[in-house]
C-alpha cells in the first residue's frame, strides 16, 4: 500500500500549487541553515580570538564548512519536517484538492496556530529522541555496526508519527492510519531523506504519501 501511495504522490510534486509550497518550504529551510552557518562562523571566530589561534578568516571559513557538512546532513530532515509542518495545512489541502475533491470539501481546516504547534512539537520530539539515542549511536559506531539501523528504526517511528499527525486532524471522523502502515510510511520517508537531491522533495512527497495512505485506509475499510 505504501508503494502505491508513493507512486500516486509523485505527480503532485509537479502541480503548480505544490511547487509554490515546495519553493517556500525549501527557501525557509535554506534560510535557517544560512543562519546556522553564520552562527557557527561566529562561534569559531570568537574561539579563535579568545584562544589566540592563528589562521585568520580562511581557517574560520574552512572550519565552518567542515562543521556544516555533517550538521546539515543530520539536521536537514529535522528542520525540513518542522518547516513543512508550518505549511502543513496548505500542503495537505493541495494534495486533497488534486486527488480527493470530496474529502477536501469535508476537511476541517487546521489553521496556522495548530500548524506552528505541530512544527515545534515535531522539532522538539525529533531532536530530543535523537539526542537521547546519541550515546547509543556513538557506541554502535565504535563497534562498527548498527548505527544506520538504529537511525532508521528511530526516525521511521518519528516520521510515521509526524506524518500521521499531519493529515489525521483534518479528518477526525475517518479511520486513522494503522500502526503498521505508519511504520511503512515512516520507513519510506526516512529513506527518501537519505538520498541526495531526492531529500529536497522528501518533505512534500512524504506529506502527499500520508494523504493517500489516509484516504486509502478509508476506502479499504468501507
Amino acid at each position: 500500500m505504501v508503494i502505491v501511495a508513493a507512486l500516486r504522490a509523485f505527480p503532485i510534486l509537479f502541480h503548480a500549487a505544490t511547487r509554490r509550497l515546495l519553493a517556500k518550504s525549501l527557501a525557509l529551510t535554506l534560510l535557517i541553515f544560512v543562519a546556522l552557518g553564520v552562527a557557527l562562523w561566529a562561534a569559531f571566530h570568537a574561539a579563535r580570538l579568545h584562544f589566540g589561534w592563528g589562521g585568520g578568516g580562511l581557517a574560520e571559513a574552512a572550519a565552518t564548512a567542515i562543521a556544516m557538512i555533517p550538521t546539515g546532513w543530520l539536521l536537514f530532515r529535522v528542520v525540513a519536517m518542522a518547516v513543512m509542518g508550518f505549511y502543513a495545512d496548505d500542503i495537505v489541502m493541495a494534495v486533497e484538492q488534486g486527488s480527493y475533491s470530496e474529502a477536501a470539501r469535508e476537511a476541517r481546516p487546521v489553521g496556522p496556530a495548530r500548524s506552528l504547534r505541530f512544527a515545534l512539537a515535531s522539532l522538539g520530539r525529533t531532536l530530543g529522541w535523537n539526542l537521547i539515542a546519541l550515546p547509543a549511536y556513538i557506541a554502535l559506531l565504535a563497534v562498527g555496526f548498527g548505527t544506520i539501523g538504529l537511525f532508521l528504526l528511530l526516525n521511521t517511528y518519528l516520521l510515521g508519527r509526524d506524518l500521521a499527525d499531519l493529515v489525521e486532524p483534518r479528518h477526525p471522523a475517518r479511520p486513522p492510519i494503522p500502526r503498521g502502515s505508519r511504520w511503512l510510511l515512516g520507513l519510506v520517508s526516512t529513506l527518501l531523506f537519505i538520498v541526495p537531491f531526492v531529500n529536497l522533495l522528501a518533505p512534500v512527497w512524504s506529506a502527499a504519501m500520508a494523504v493517500h495512505m489516509l484516504h486509502g485506509v478509508r476506502r479499504k475499510s468501507a
